[in-house]
């Protein structure tokens, strides 16, 4: 039987992989394997192809409704009148909000990026239907994300 399970790479894998020799696992049937991080900053804007969820148009429209509405409350009392100022609020309004956005955004991603710069690794452990709940225990007991278990099964020939 194969068990193959995913872990952030820390030194609780390589606890792992030696208490698993420790219970008569060969070095042989035992696997590991980095995952390649991904080198490029993920893109901000969507394309048409993917979406990531996150909108930057409506900070932009709401920041921009708020201060159209502001500007033209108050271009009734200002010199260039209320059309004016209730457009130049909107454009103002609207460039605010999408540099918030996009500030905001960016610190979003960069928080969520730090938690992997370990990145993953994968092992792979060949062993008998027996020992697959021992082998389990110990992936788990160190800190494994995700555990799956493959039964090879034997031809006829």
């Amino acid at each position: 039987m194969y068990l193959l399970a995913s872990f952030n790479y820390s030194l609780h894998t390589e606890i792992a992989i030696t208490r698993l020799e420790d219970i008569g696992i060969k070095k042989e049937h035992i696997l590991a394997v980095p995952l390649e991080l991904r080198g490029k900053k993920p893109n901000i804007f969507d394309t048409i192809h993917h979406s990531d969820g996150i909108s930057l148009f409506d900070g932009g429209a709401i920041l921009g409704c708020i201060c159209m509405v502001l500007g033209v409350i108050y271009g009734f009392v200002l010199a260039w009148g209320p059309i004016i100022w209730g457009l130049l609020g909107l454009g103002i309004g609207f460039f605010i909000g999408l540099i918030l956005d996009l500030s905001f955004t960016k610190i979003k991603h960069t928080r969520a990026r730090r938690s992997d710069k370990d990145g993953e690794l994968m092992i792979m452990v060949h062993c008998e239907a027996r020992e697959v709940e021992a082998v389990k225990k110990i992936l788990w007991d160190h800190l494994a994300l995700g555990i799956g278990v493959y039964q090879k099964k034997e031809s006829a020939i």
